[in-house]
């Protein structure tokens, strides 16, 4: 990855976004350990799927294709309504984490995407623990 390259374009753009969303939440629906992680989604994932495509897309320098369709995306204020403590970071992280180690995303952009993503977990938590 070079000073100047995304990591949208480092990890291989669109297709790769979308097997990893893909695969998070395939993971979220088949693996029990991240049952209650899946109980605050909705019994249908398209929406949530399409969105979180969407989210990283741009939010991992790709093109803005979230905003215009959703507008801004106000993560932190769209997440209150739901209980967001450690439990539910920590399976948030641990799923992604997972689908990233399938989807074969390695290296620099694997680091700073566990690093991006740990921020941002931890940065959306409601609940003390």
């Amino acid at each position: 990855m070079t000073e100047r390259q995304s990591i949208y374009d480092a990890i291989g753009g669109i297709d790769k976004v979308d097997e990893l969303v893909d695969r998070f939440y395939d993971l979220m629906a088949l693996e029990p350990h991240f049952q209650d992680l899946r109980s605050m989604h909705p019994q249908d994932l398209s929406g949530s799927r399409e969105k979180l495509k969407f989210f990283l897309t741009g939010w991992m320098g790709g093109p803005d294709i979230y905003s215009p369709k959703y507008g801004h995306p106000m993560l932190r204020a769209r997440h209150l309504p739901f209980k967001i403590g450690l439990k539910e970071r920590d399976q948030w992280l641990a799923c992604m984490y997972k689908a990233m180690e399938e989807c074969g995303i390695s290296g620099n952009a694997a680091k700073q995407l566990e690093e991006s993503f740990l921020n941002t977990a931890d940065w959306m938590r409601n609940q003390a623990n």
